[in-house]
């Protein structure tokens, strides 16, 4: 390749970094009983009612699926009282968020992101070929009003996660709606919700509900989280339909599969697994809050699936000696967190040991 026949903005990425699968560190070390607790996937799996679904769908592999996702976008639509035109279906929700990026940005544009904001809102607009503004954070969080004097005549796009991810930090109706009323009504701003349903509180907005009032706004979800669908890539926008059309027109035929449109009608249709998924969260978070208490770890309040917790040094040390113990979180220096580790909460058992271990490791490195 020479520089003048490929797209030089891509060239300045670099591939984003999932957890660490089992398999790879099975092979690395010989290790057979892993713990992951690095990607924020629900340690139940998916429902009962997801796995019948699935099992139904195994006659049909041989057809192409449904391209409208017809089925799935009546549930979601049903279920939360938006129009099936307003729906983008997507290969997992990073899928429409670089749609939203994609319809949205061009060179010479920028989007705006916090720091210590999920590293794909980066990647979507960089790809698009505009320019990325951070905002420091304050408190880990997101600083709206930062924002807004951030905000150019350039400015197309801002991207907020709610609760954030990597940090867990979150923002509550009334910030987003006053930041909403005064953002111009020509910015578009994308509301990743990938972690939603894992949140309890009175003040946490339902951007949903908020569509109708602010035609700019998208809002973006997954399956991958709670649902516990993770594998079969599954997430979805909802927008004003004028978006939601360009966003559809620009998607791959056919870019979700029969598995996943099968068992996301069937998760929707599964109440008391969320509920019963979420109370576990709910208990398996205040476990690692007191488990990292008694480590005198310093934590950032999180409402995710998981909590970033400071280990008082580099975090790839602390990460690559609980490896050897078999156990799998996520280091977060590219997210300017060289001192976190961000551990996704696992059932009782599984935190636990995460605990445990972390202490041996902690212990260990002091005697050395």
């Amino acid at each position: 390749m020479t520089p003048n026949n490929i797209n030089a903005s891509i060239a300045t990425l670099n591939a984003y970094q999932p957890g660490k699968p089992i398999d790879e560190l099975a092979r690395e070390l010989g290790i057979a009983d892993i713990l992951k607790l690095a990607s924020n996937e629900n340690p139940r799996g998916p429902g009962e009612q997801v796995r019948a679904a699935l099992t139904a769908v195994h006659k049909d592999l041989s057809l192409y699926p449904d391209g409208s996702g017809y089925r799935l976008k009546a549930v979601l639509a049903e279920r939360h009282g938006v129009s099936p035109a307003q729906i983008t279906l997507g290969n997992g929700s990073n899928d429409v968020l670089d749609l939203a990026a994609r319809v949205a940005l061009e060179p010479g544009c920028e989007a705006i992101v916090s720091e210590h904001a999920f590293v794909v809102y980066r990647l979507a607009t960089i790809a698009a070929g505009a320019t990325l503004v951070t905002v420091p954070a304050v408190n880990f969080g997101m600083d709206l009003g930062g924002v807004l004097r951030a905000v150019t005549e350039r400015t197309r796009i801002v991207f907020i996660a709610n609760p954030n991810n990597p940090t867990g930090t979150w923002l509550s109706r009334e910030a987003i709606t006053g930041f909403l009323d005064t953002l111009p009504s020509r910015v578009w701003v994308v509301l990743d919700e990938a972690y939603t349903e894992y949140v309890g509180r009175p003040d946490f907005p339902n951007g949903l509900t908020l569509l109708d009032r602010y035609p700019n706004l998208i809002v973006t979800r997954t399956f991958s989280k709670i649902h516990g669908l993770a594998a079969l890539r599954l997430g979805f926008a909802v927008s004003n339909p004028q978006f939601a059309d360009l966003m559809n027109r620009l998607r791959q035929p056919f870019n979700v599969n029969s598995m996943a449109l099968a068992a996301g009608e069937a998760a929707l249709a599964d109440d008391a697994f969320v509920r019963e998924s979420r109370e576990l969260n709910d208990a398996g978070m205040r476990q690692l809050e007191e488990g990292f208490d008694r480590l005198n770890l310093p934590r950032i309040p999180s409402l995710g699936n998981f909590i970033a917790v400071d280990v008082g040094e580099d975090a790839r040390a602390v990460y690559d000696a609980l490896l050897r113990e078999g156990v799998i979180v996520r280091p977060i220096a590219e997210y300017g967190l060289p001192r976190h580790l961000r551990v996704t909460i696992g059932l009782p058992d599984q935190n636990r040991r995460l605990l445990d271990s972390l202490a041996r490791v902690l212990e260990a490195r002091r005697r050395a």
